[in-house]
């Protein structure tokens, strides 16, 4: 589904990403693990179009995303959550899920101003997708509160959910249990393992091994804006290069 090949960014005299390649498959969990500063949101940025490589190229379904607008890709069908929570705060958890889908709309703007049946029509199927959402991610108690004022844990849960309701193919995570309880975390691998099976393809940056190994078909670890390995979570586990670049050499 997802393909990088030889993906380079650099700024200025610092190289954030180098020769990166990797495949996200499609229908699984690929997880993207490194130690801080390793450059895993960079790789996210590029992916999502908020940044661009230097040099390698970047496909989605056999487009050439390399240099694609962000609007462009969300299109194509990819979509993401960041590690600092963007949630239009003074609006519902619900009205965050219908701003997620305006771009489902149909409906031109003489029909939304004169209430046209199909813009009616329209608006109940979108609410009503809203709230089969956020029933699925356990928020429908909050559905009418406002985004600032939810819990941490609730806003994480939101802002999943917020992605899920653009209605991609490829959903991009970025530290999404940043801040969560054990149980929370072990909750939204369940609520990530459920959107697997349901079809959605998932690449997911994560420092909680927990859910790295309850998730993940496939890991990817960065280091230096490097893949210095890859495979399943067990392997990585045992992966004498993997130890190295998290816990350093024993002569160090």
């Amino acid at each position: 589904m997802l393909e990088l090949i030889n993906v380079s960014r650099h700024f200025g005299g610092l190289q954030a990403l180098l020769d990166v390649n990797m495949v996200v498959p499609m229908g699984k969990v690929v997880g993207l693990i490194g130690p801080n500063g390793a450059g895993k949101t960079t790789l996210i940025n590029n992916i999502s179009g908020l940044d661009h490589p230097s040099s390698g190229t970047i496909r989605f379904l056999g487009h050439d995303i390399s240099r694609a607008a962000p609007h462009r890709i969300t299109r194509l069908g990819i979509a993401r959550t960041y590690q600092n929570i963007r949630l239009f705060g003074e609006s519902t958890a619900h009205v965050n899920l219908l701003i997620a889908q305006h771009g489902q709309g149909r409906a031109s703007f003489l029909e939304a101003l004169t209430f046209f049946p199909r813009y009616l029509n329209e608006e109940k199927r979108l609410k009503a997708r809203a709230d089969d959402i956020l029933a699925q991610f356990g928020l429908s108690h909050v559905a009418h509160t406002q985004a600032a004022n939810l819990s941490y844990g609730d806003q994480r849960r939101l802002e999943m959910a917020r992605a899920r309701a653009i209605n991609p193919r490829l959903l991009l995570l970025d530290e999404p249990t940043a801040g969560m309880n054990p149980t929370e975390t072990r909750e939204l691998g369940e609520q990530i393992l459920r959107m697997r099976d349901d079809g959605l393809t998932i690449l997911v940056i994560e420092h909680d091994m927990s859910l790295i190994h309850q998730v993940c078909d496939l890991v990817y670890v960065l280091n230096f804006g490097q893949i210095i390995a890859h495979g399943t979570p067990a392997e990585i586990k045992n992966d004498p290069v993997v130890i190295e670049a998290y816990l350093g050499r024993e002569d160090d």
